[in-house]
């Protein structure tokens, strides 16, 4: 059984959205282990300087790297990742359940993104689209893809 964490910047304020990934959780226990850490975004001035930006890219980052899956793929979503069709990824999740080191660490950063070190350290970068989304938002899609790629995976009429 495929071992998932979903590594998250950011606490889940709104009550829709806690309850939306509340409900892919539900779903997907019978497919996987799925592990869900939030971790505090670092706080930042109004308008903060690339550097200040950067500093805090990089404290969040290390708080990510306690969290990760030892021995497991590094999925970083990030703007500059690949974008996949929702088959791709439950290709990804089969290999992933198949390769004898079941676990994959999804990341999701905050507001300002991913430390590029972290993002270099990744086995895989991801994009759920050009468009920009708020990392609450990226959440739920993420929760609503892992429970796709498990339905296209067992041939069920949810994907379609």
């Amino acid at each position: 059984m495929l071992n998932i964490r979903l590594i998250c910047v950011g606490k889940l304020k709104e009550r829709f959205y806690a309850e939306a990934v509340a409900e892919y959780e539900k779903r997907l226990n019978t497919f996987c282990r799925l592990e869900l850490i939030e971790l505090p975004e670092e706080r930042l001035g109004e308008r903060p300087s690339a550097a200040e930006i950067e500093a805090a890219l990089e404290k969040e980052a290390q708080q990510i790297e306690k969290k990760l899956l030892k021995d497991g793929k590094l999925i970083c979503l990030c703007v500059e990742g690949e974008q996949l069709d929702s088959e791709s990824f439950a290709g990804l999740l089969v290999r992933a359940e198949n390769s004898g080191k079941p676990r994959i660490s999804f990341v999701i950063g905050g507001s300002f993104g991913l430390a590029s070190g972290l993002k270099a350290k990744a086995d895989y970068r991801m994009s759920m689209s050009k468009m920009t989304f708020p990392h609450h938002l990226a959440r739920v899609m993420l929760a609503e893809q892992i429970y796709r790629g498990f339905q296209i995976k067992e041939g069920t009429r949810y994907h379609k």
